[in-house]
């Protein structure tokens, strides 16, 4: 994919898609950013400056945990899990990112006129 057709992530956006990713299990950055990229079919792409200041900030927050641990490669690494407060809180932006991207669509394709 061209590099053109590479989506930066707006800071709301890169931590709800975080916890989502997070929903299905623990992980590390590395993975995490992964997880998104391969998700997005290589559209969005998760920049580490980005990245890690965003799990910072949700761990912070009370949304996410953090453990240190081993990768798969056996190298030290930095787990991240979703806490039931980053739970409650996926749910809420969920449903505000629904209607955020109804209305959008709205004023993107509006119904044909008569």
């Amino acid at each position: 994919m061209s590099t053109e057709a590479k989506i930066d992530l707006l800071q709301g956006t890169l931590d709800m898609l975080i916890l989502r990713t997070l929903l299905f299990g623990p992980g590390h950055g590395h993975a995490i950013a992964h997880a998104i990229e391969q998700g997005s079919d290589e559209v969005l792409q998760v920049e580490h400056g980005s990245l890690y200041p965003a799990l910072h900030r949700l761990v912070r927050q009370g949304l996410i945990s953090a453990k240190d641990g081993l990768s798969e490669n056996n190298r030290k690494a930095r787990f991240y899990k979703l806490t039931a407060k980053g739970r409650k809180h996926l749910t809420a932006e969920n449903s505000k990112w629904d209607r955020l991207t109804q209305a959008i669509a709205q004023i993107m394709r509006p119904a044909k006129e008569s």
